[in-house]
This record gives C-alpha cells, structure tokens and sequence, in this order.
C-alpha cells in the first residue's frame, strides 16, 4: 500500500510503537518527521534506520505537553517538507501507582502528555491539512480503552479520553476531508515493557487468544494502513491490535467446555 508522497509526523517515535510507526510509514513511501522529547540518541537512530533504507526523515525534538513547543515542531515540519497528510499521536507516559497514593503532579504530567499533547498536536495537524487535501490523523490508544487498568488510574483516563477525542474530532474535520482514528494496541512486547515482568511475553501471551504478544511493526502495519487511500471511509473508528486479548472474557471454564 503506497504512501509515496505523503509527509508523516510520528510523536514519541526515538522508540517502541512509535519507532514502528515511523518505519512502516517509512517503508510505504512516506517522508517522516521523527518526533522525540528527549532521547535524541533513539531518534537518530530511527531517522538513521529509514535513510540507510532509502527514504527520507528526519527527527524534531518537542514536548507536546507545551502548546508553543507543539507550535514550533509543527512549523519546522511544514517548512521541512510543505505540507502534512498524516499524523500519528503516539507520546505518552505512565504512573505505575495506587490511585490513593498518586500526586497531583503525576496525574497532570500523564493527562498533560497524553491527553493535553493528543489535542494540540491534532490541531494543528488538522491546521496544516484542512487547506490542502485532507489527511489522516491516527491516535495510539490502549486497552484500557475497553477495561480498567489497576494502578494506572491517570494513564486509564487520559486513553480512555483518547478514544472520545478521536470521535469529535472526525465528526468535526470530517468536511475538511480529515479522517480522525484511534489504534488501541494490546500486550505489546517493547524496551517498557520488557521491564515490567521476567516473562512479559509469556505471561500475556498466555491470555491472548492468538497465543503471541504484539510487535511494533503490527501496530505500525495497520496504521499505515489507515494512513493510505485504502481507508479513506473510516473515521472516528477504534481499531483493536491485540491478539483478540481485551475481546476475550474472564470465563472460568475450559474453551472446549
């Protein structure tokens, strides 16, 4: 599925999903502005890995918490490459915490990040396509966009508000040609989570119908997918990449039973 031509801006890509995004945005045609805040080593190597590969990149450094940050990186974007047809709302950040013991400032840096960037970045991006030929604006969400997370009350929020975004957003850019979608991932094996259990794939692999977890390039194969003129019917959709995990119930008798 082509994408030649198009110009991509991928947040939080210096690794993990984002990393993925951008290299199959990359891989499809597309040229692709890497964002990052502040591992500037992991976004070299991630513009390095498409150049070396023969497509065009290059990285921008910005929080998408701060509006005249989010404001400069899109400029720079505009002016790199003259336009914008896709943008991927992938940064975020956690707070691995009981809800009773979590501060105001760990719940404003999660929101800030997550929900607060998701917004800014997509104004803009809808900014800079509403007056060329439209675009797609694609949201990385989660599973807790369907369940509770325990001891991620802010993070459960913010994506949980993701995916409520999303679907304002299509229905108000809609006319401008701008289609707006949210890809929820499932038990994604990257650096993050890796560090989360001895056994991280194994133990969610267990539970995930299709006997595996997740791969960056899975997440970012669908999200090329709806980056490119194949889907330019859909919008304001969730699309789960997980395995069938979050579909499938706690359900205390054998499969066969």
């Amino acid at each position: 599925m082509s994408l030649k031509g198009k110009a991509a801006l991928v947040t939080g890509a210096s690794k993990g999903v984002g990393k993925g995004i951008a290299l199959q945005l990359a891989a499809g045609g597309a040229r692709v502005a890497v964002n990052y805040h502040s591992d500037a080593a992991g976004a070299a190597a991630t513009v390095a890995e498409i150049t070396s590969a023969g497509g065009e990149a290059f990285a921008v450094q910005a929080s998408v918490a701060a509006a005249f940050e989010v404001h400069r990186m899109f400029k720079e974007v505009a002016s790199r490459f003259g336009r914008l047809d896709i943008h991927v709302n992938n940064a975020g950040v956690q707070t691995w915490k009981p809800m009773l013991e979590l501060t105001e400032q760990e719940w404003d840096l999660v929101l800030d990040t997550n929900l607060k960037g998701c917004f800014l970045c997509t104004q803009q991006a809808a900014l800079l396509m509403k007056d060329s030929d439209g675009g797609a604006v694609i949201n990385i969400g989660s599973g807790c966009n369907k369940a509770p997370f325990p001891n991620l009350a802010s993070y459960t929020a913010s994506k949980g508000a993701i995916e409520m975004f999303t679907k304002v957003a299509a229905v108000e850019l809609g006319p401008y040609k701008i289609r707006v979608n949210c890809v929820a991932p499932g038990a994604i094996e990257i650096e993050r989570t890796r560090r989360e259990l001895g056994d991280y794939a194994g133990t969610w692999a267990a539970l995930t119908p299709m006997g595996r977890v997740g791969h960056p390039v899975d997440i970012g194969r669908v999200v090329a997918f709806l980056a490119g003129d194949g889907a330019e019917f859909i919008t304001g959709q969730t699309v789960w990449v997980d395995g069938g995990l979050f579909t499938r119930p706690a359900w205390p008798y054998p499969m066969g039973g």
